[in-house]
């Protein structure tokens, strides 16, 4: 077939978006489509299972189990308060029925067996390994005398000076409990006043889970922090409420202390920003973020043997109903066992892994960073490749004379940033520097405030994002004044200008002087810091103005182009995939013959092999060492490969709330990333679950002939490969 037969994905454009019927189904029935939030308890259990897996060294399996419990910390929220929303705003159908309701009770049954799995992994499985391994969670009484008295002295000098207690009675008001924070509720029985609730907050400070010396450590111990690298090979620890309600005679004295529980709450994590009406966007997240906002209480997490006298208490002053309590055997805030992880014991952990320094890229004064990338793209694969090269041309733009002006966006960024002081070096050398920071990041609209600040104090031009929309791509631009003019030199990833996330997340980057990507770099931050209206761009593709339009204009070539030549063939790696109308053109490519893998690691909506709808579509997901944050989609087009990379998932909040981009890559990447990185994750037969109609996952099923293949571990033994 000539290049000039190949269906042109622009003619697709502006094709209606016919509904697909499968028999009497119409898409949008709930038998088409997995429940996002389902789909996302789903995920979570992947994460579950290898806390589970005897494969994984023992401490990364605690490890899995604290980022597990972090999970649903963050699905608390983010998600609960949606689901609540939902529920309420659909009413009562005038058949009895109310989808939104029953979804609501059926999240609320997987959340109640999230939490019994996690306590029976906890208590039933690491905490008797780990005791194999002389790593002890113990309880009070399990110490020795010459413990409790260190814990005693340990409490005196680093804790006790931060308790503030709060009673709460007729002159007290209930005390503000923060998100997320451990606290006490301690009941008191005061001879002239009765009984008397008061709350202490375990200050955050302090270590959850505090070191308790072996008898062979107490000489070298100088407070509890050194047992990490115990000489006797035992490491003790206990939780830190255990060792305040063991010395609360110490914060009480003269009084009796009849009942003490710990507890914990969880807040609507988000922060409701008003846009319209707040006058200044950096003034409006400082003061709804953090500490300074408290957001409605969703649940609240409880010691199982605290009484209903107790419980009524913090039910009726947190305005919380009985099913959002949590009764819990395990400590509360179970996320805090990553501590543990601290330890010296290597054995216990995953071999060191050392991310590969780009050298191509490295910068010297016969030859710069800027030449070697005008000479050729350049493609990083993070945490195997190190984010060096992108500090590194940060850097040599900040001090290279021939660079004028630098650009970039910011969503996430690490609390000490390297490219947070080149850029300040940058300023500081009469460079024009201009930053959008995107304050409405979740959860991080703290740490961008305060970096936010630091740049506007270093002279720099600070954008802070988009009104109604949040910038979630990742694009740094260097302008050089050269010969021919001022050049554009453009670095794009897949993931966040953030050294400390680099090493454990899985990353695209890409170096680029492509004059036609340098002119759309130039248009887009035009677009974000000066309200141009531009839509179309020459290789970009940019949400929220044409990404989706145009994606589904590809996935229809795709269709087209099988039509004639029976080869259509599709590869999306992504992290979730819930947009209805992109599920729906995939659901018509399947429809047509059109073969199709996916890989995604969190949420997704659609239902694979399902006959008639999708038995031509693949679903599988990868957790494991690295987080796989990789966005790839790779379409055959008929031998004409076009393959982007970028910053966007195929959800709404993508495609129609964020500005994102996609970007091509040249043919000598697309080879390698498709045939070397992108096949190898689709072949793994250890980490890898297959997608099944019903939205659960099951582990490969590895025949015995075959030898084991961890597309991680792989990577990181052949970093060569796609140089």
């Amino acid at each position: 077939m000539s290049q000039d037969s190949i269906p042109n994905d622009d003619k697709f454009l502006n094709e209606p978006k016919e509904p697909i019927y499968v028999g009497d189904k119409h898409p949008y029935d709930s038998k088409h489509y997995i429940d996002r939030d389902f789909s996302w308890l789903q995920f979570n259990y992947r994460v579950l299972d290898e806390a589970l897996d005897l494969k994984n060294p023992l401490l990364e399996r605690v490890r899995f189990l604290s980022i597990f419990a972090s999970n649903l910390d963050e699905y608390y929220m983010v998600r609960i308060p949606d689901v609540h929303k939902w529920a309420l705003e659909s009413g009562i159908h005038p058949d009895g029925n109310n989808q939104a309701y029953e979804n609501m009770q059926e999240i609320y049954k997987e959340l109640f067996n999230s939490l019994n799995k996690m306590e029976y992994c906890w208590s039933d499985v690491l905490i008797p390994e780990m005791k194999k391994q002389n790593i002890h969670i113990l309880n009070y009484s399990e110490l020795e005398n010459y413990q409790t008295k260190h814990l005693k002295q340990y409490f005196e000098n680093n804790i006790l000076p931060l308790l503030t207690p709060l009673a709460y009675d007729s002159s007290h008001p209930f005390p503000y409990i923060t998100n997320q924070s451990v606290n006490l509720a301690v009941i008191l029985s005061d001879p002239v006043y009765g009984r008397i609730f008061v709350r202490v907050k375990i200050p955050s400070g302090i270590k959850r889970l505090i070191p308790v010396p072996f008898k062979e450590d107490m000489k070298k111990s100088n407070g509890g922090d050194d047992v990490i690298h115990s000489k006797s090979g035992v490491y003790n620890f206990v939780w830190a409420e255990d060792v305040i309600m063991a010395n609360l005679d110490l914060v009480f004295p003269g009084q009796i202390i009849t009942e003490s529980h710990a507890f914990r709450i969880t807040r609507d994590g988000d922060i409701g920003l008003d846009e319209d009406g707040d006058f200044s966007l950096l003034k409006s997240v400082e003061k709804k973020s953090g500490a300074k906002y408290f957001g409605a209480p969703l649940r609240v997490e409880i010691n199982s043997e605290m009484s209903d006298y107790v419980l009524k208490i913090l039910l009726e002053n947190l305005k919380l109903r009985s099913g959002q309590v949590e009764a819990l055997k395990s400590p509360v805030g179970l996320a805090s066992i990553s501590e543990i992880c601290a330890i010296d014991r290597a054995d216990l952990k995953y071999e060191p892994f050392v991310p590969k320094k780009k050298e191509y890229l490295t910068h010297s004064k016969k030859s710069s960073i800027f030449s070697k990338i005008k000479k050729k793209d350049t493609f990083i694969y993070r945490p195997y490749d190190s984010f060096d090269s992108m500090i590194d041309f940060v850097q040599a733009a900040s001090v290279d004379p021939k660079v004028v002006a630098i650009k970039i966006t910011l969503y996430r960024v690490d609390k000490n940033s390297k490219i947070i002081q080149h850029l300040k070096e940058a300023a500081d050398n009469g460079k024009q520097v201009a930053v959008l920071i995107e304050l409405k990041a979740r959860f991080d609209e703290e740490n961008n405030v305060s970096k936010a600040k630091e740049l506007e104090h270093a002279n720099i031009h600070v954008v802070y994002g988009v009104p109604n929309l949040k910038t979630h791509a990742k694009i740094c631009m260097v302008l050089r004044k050269e010969e021919d003019g001022i050049v554009p030199y453009v670095h794009m990833s897949t993931g966040n200008y953030n050294a400390g996330t680099a090493k454990v997340y899985s990353d695209f980057e890409y170096f680029t002087a492509d004059p036609d990507i340098g002119q759309d770099v130039v248009d887009l931050f035009n677009a974000l810091t000066g309200y141009s209206r531009k839509t179309n761009y020459r290789k970009l593709l940019v949400a929220p103005s044409m990404m989706r339009s145009h994606f589904i204009s590809k996935i229809r070539r795709e269709v087209e182009s099988h039509k004639i030549n029976k080869n259509g063939y599709m590869l999306f790696k992504l992290n979730s995939l819930i947009d209805p109308e992109c599920i729906d053109e995939l659901y018509k490519a399947s429809a047509a013959g059109v073969k199709i893998d996916l890989q995604v690691r969190g949420m997704c909506s659609l239902r694979p092999q399902v006959e008639g709808l999708s038995e031509n579509i693949r679903l599988t997901s990868i957790v494991g060492r690295f987080l796989e944050h990789t966005r790839a989609y790779y379409f055959y087009n008929n031998g004409n490969e076009e393959l982007y990379l970028g910053s966007a998932d195929l959800m709404q909040r993508n495609l129609d709330r964020r500005v994102e981009i996609m970007f091509p890559v040249n043919a000598e990447y697309l080879r390698k990333i498709k045939d070397v990185i992108l096949e190898q994750h689709m072949k793994d037969n250890v980490k890898l679950r297959i997608g099944l109609p019903d939205g659960t996952f099951e582990r490969y099923n590895q025949s015995k002939k075959e030898p084991e293949l961890d597309s991680q571990i792989w990577m990181t033994e052949n970093q060569d490969k796609w140089d």
